[in-house]
This record gives structure tokens, sequence and C-alpha cells, in this order.
């Protein structure tokens, strides 16, 4: 089967967590890129004898928020794009996990050659504050652990481009990729402009691919669905609750669709350290599906 996808893998902890991930997406290649920040022992543990399909990407700091998460992705797209052939390039955590085969996944992907799947929000989105999302990008922001500061003093956005947010885990069709990368390359006005944004990794990919003098075909091309179960339960944690056991009949009923939506090719956030046995049955599920 030739690999229709290739994986970047955010990861920061857990090594047992990530080699299993690894393992689930065999034989998809994955580009796997550890926090600078990470302990070198932990880092050893996590990379020691990955198989030859697993690349790692040069390391950064990637503090929650923070424009490098965003370095990543886009490294992470030069380097599947220059070593596969893949049709489409997926952006994952380390908690993140697949509920569904590898040939599953796609097959899912060949009906959608040229598309990118992702939930795409055109600013302003009213779920996104009294701004509906504007205020990430109109004002400079900076971050003390995970607490945003924001400089109360509006500043220009860039011209020509079309802002939107979209979740930070997304499906990406190959020629969109491309197309965000030149506009990177292109454009050092909209990185600088990023750097002290809100968020960078839920609204500079998302914006590009918005903005149709960048990705004209995008409207097109799109998939307007998440292709990831998250259980977000409308509380004001900044992360989604932790899935386990109790999550398993919901993963099942996702991944098959019986909501009449997208099927769920993946599920966030799990934890091996919290609950090994969910993702035990998720491996038997997988492999009848």
């Amino acid at each position: 089967m030739t690999p229709s996808l290739a994986c970047i893998l955010l990861v920061h902890t857990e090594p047992a967590q990530v080699r299993r991930l690894v393992r689930a997406l065999d034989p998809l290649p994955v580009f796997l890129h550890c926090d600078a920040r990470t302990e070198a022992k932990i880092y050893e543990e996590m990379t020691e004898d990955l198989p030859e399909r697993c690349v790692l990407l040069p390391r950064l700091p990637t503090p929650w928020a923070r424009w490098p998460a965003v370095a990543v992705e886009l490294s992470g797209y030069r380097a599947a794009l220059r070593t596969t052939d893949a049709s489409h390039i997926a952006v994952m955590s380390g908690s993140d996990y697949p509920l569904v085969s590898v040939r599953r996944i796609g097959a899912t992907l060949q009906a959608f050659p040229k598309s990118s799947i992702l939930k795409l929000h055109r600013f302003p989105f009213a779920d996104w504050g009294r701004s509906g999302g504007l205020a990430r990008l109109r004002y400079p922001h900076a971050a003390i652990g995970r607490q945003i500061v924001r400089f109360p003093i509006p500043r220009p956005l860039p011209k020509g481009i079309c802002f939107a947010g979209a979740s930070a885990p997304k499906i990406l069709a190959r020629h969109h990729a491309e197309q965000v990368l030149a506009a990177s390359d292109a454009r050092p006005d909209l990185i600088r402009f990023w750097r002290s944004s809100w968020c960078a990794d839920e609204t500079f990919v998302a914006s590009m691919l918005n903005t149709q003098t960048i990705v004209p075909d995008f409207p097109d091309h799109h998939v307007p669905e998440i292709a990831w179960f998250i259980n977000w339960d409308r509380s004001r944690q900044k992360s989604p609750p932790w899935l386990g056991v109790a999550d398993f009949p919901r993963l099942c009923a996702a991944a098959r669709g019986d909501d009449g939506r997208f099927p769920r090719l993946f599920a966030r956030k799990f934890s091996e350290q919290r609950d090994a046995r969910v993702l035990d049955l998720v491996d038997e599920f997988r492999a009848e599906h």
C-alpha cells in the first residue's frame, strides 16, 4: 500500500505513549518533533530505535500558544513534501491516537484526493469571543507560562489576508501545504506579525488557506469537518479532557460516523499513564475497522 498520509507529531512527554502512537501509524511516514525543553533522558527513551519511516525534526522549544508550534508545523510540511509522495499531511500531538486502521484512513483520504479536512471558521466567529477572534491578531501578545498578556495598543493587520481560525489538528492536501509554505517564504512580514499573535497555531495556517490569492482552490477542495474526536465539555479549561474507558462507546460511534458526521479518524487526548486500557480497547476496535 502506498502511504496516502504523512504525519507530523508534536510531542513533549510520555515516551511510551509516543512510541505506541508511532507503532499504531505503521506504515505511514512520521515526522516527529520533540520539544527542546524535554529532558534528555525522556527524549532518548522517546527516540531510541525508531523505525526508518520516522524522521526527527530539528528541535525547538514549543511553549503553549506561541509561534514556535507553527514553525515546527511548517518544518514538518517541508520534510514531508521533500521526502514522501503522500497526498495528505496530518498535524498531530503526542496525545492523539488513530481510531481506525491505516487502511481505513487511506481509503477515506482517497475519496478526497485534493481536499484538506479541517473545520475552518472565518473571522469574525462568534464562538471565539466578543471580537470574533480578531483580538488575537489585532493586539500584540506575549505569554508567561500558560498566561497570555495582551498589549492594549491595536496594530494594523497584514494586507490581503482573509483571517480565519481552526483547531491545531488538521489534515492538509499536499498542494495546499505547498501553497502555505510558498506564502510563508514570500511574505516574511506575515511571520513577523504572527510571532506576537495569540495561539498562532490556530490562526496562521487557517488564514493562509482562507485567502484565495494564496490558496485559490481551497473553497472547492475543503471538507469542512474535523477528523478528530475531541471531548470538549464546555468547561473553561484550556485543553480538552483526557479520554478514558468510559468514553470508549462514544469513540466507536464517532469512528463509525453514527451521528451522520464525517467519521473521525483520530481522537485526543489519551495518556497511557492515566488510562492505558482505553488504548487497548481502541486497538481492538482498529483491528476490525
